[in-house]
């Protein structure tokens, strides 16, 4: 990979403003924000990234779903390597690894000038559908774009943020995050706009990308992750459902079997990102509607607003 290029991109003439994280910035570029190192990693990823024939892109808005769609597609993907299909098998990469460093995001790879494991189809990016790799919107790629409701999403990234290492700087209050949030200045953000942008195009091209809610893969998980499989590519069979292979995989899956697993319960930090954080922190809670813990039920009532009129026409809800 061309590391040297990370010295070529000069980023303080795009417009910034103050992120989550005083005193670092985020960065407009193609009409979404970045911290410094994402957007450094977006761009060699836009450059560089070299699509493989049977690729499948996970892509998803921060603190959506991420964890459990990588665990999923890997869980779905790998079956046949392990006996009789069995997801519990000792095999399973995902009993010893954090989900993320099986299927690293693309942009933190070309960062820190990794290369991705190309016997592995599965990559993942938060990079917007607009400003993906050219190389990727001209291939044969298939996208599986997760979703959450973004009062959730708000929430959740504030945890998520409280927990990173970054030395001398200090995380915004909840309120103050909020009116951010509202504003779309957040790390990929807007968080509308990237949400439509993968939206719109499921629509019109249905076969390339599969858009998924979390509320709904909470609420049938098993029928979401026969869904996958066929989009996939790799449908279960009528022996794996009557052995229960699918039962098996959402069970792994399932926030309580991932979260106590030994890995992901450890203070291992990945050695996929540009900063430090314990593998604990990507299993906080993973609930739907923890945010009527932390939202008064004005800001509640303003997000909705807010979701109703940018997804108003398209088809989208919460």
């Amino acid at each position: 990979m061309k590391t040297e290029e990370h010295e070529e991109i000069n980023i303080s003439s795009l417009p910034q403003t103050s992120s989550w994280h005083v005193p670092n910035n985020l960065y407009e570029y193609q009409g979404f924000w970045y911290y410094s190192d994402f957007l450094k990693g977006t761009i060699l990823f836009q450059k560089n990234f070299i699509p493989q024939t049977n690729d499948i892109l996970l892509c998803s808005f921060p603190k959506s779903g991420t964890t459990w769609l990588k665990s999923l597609s890997v869980a779905i993907s790998t079956r046949s390597n392990f006996p009789d299909s069995d997801p519990n098998s000792s095999l399973n990469p995902l009993l010893t690894k954090l989900p993320h460093d099986i299927v690293p995001l693309q942009e933190m790879l070309y960062l820190l000038g990794q290369n991705r494991d190309i016997q592995n189809p599965l990559i993942s990016t938060h990079v917007p559908f607009n400003s993906l790799p050219k190389s990727i919107l001209n291939s044969h790629t298939k996208i599986i774009y997760v979703c959450r409701d973004p009062k959730d999403v708000l929430v959740s990234l504030w945890h998520y943020l409280s927990n990173k290492q970054l030395g001398d700087v200090k995380l915004i209050t909840i309120p103050e995050a909020y009116e951010k949030f509202c504003s779309g200045v957040l790390a990929y953000g807007p968080y509308w706009d990237n949400v439509l942008g993968y939206w719109k195009v499921s629509l019109e091209f249905p076969d390339r990308v599969l858009f998924l809610k979390y509320e709904d893969l909470m609420n049938d998980t098993c029928f979401y992750v026969k869904k996958m499989a066929d989009f996939m590519g790799c449908p279960f069979s009528v022996d794996e459902e009557k052995q229960g292979i699918v039962e098996k995989i959402v069970k792994l899956c399932s926030f309580e079997s991932l979260s106590n697993l030994e890995v992901n319960k450890s203070k291992e930090t990945s050695s996929h990102l540009p900063y430090k954080i314990e593998n604990n922190a990507f299993f906080r809670e993973g609930k739907i509607g923890g945010w009527k813990n932390y939202l008064t039920v004005e800001m509640a009532e303003k997000l909705d607003q807010i979701t109703h009129q940018k997804f108003d026409g398209c088809g989208l809800y919460f």
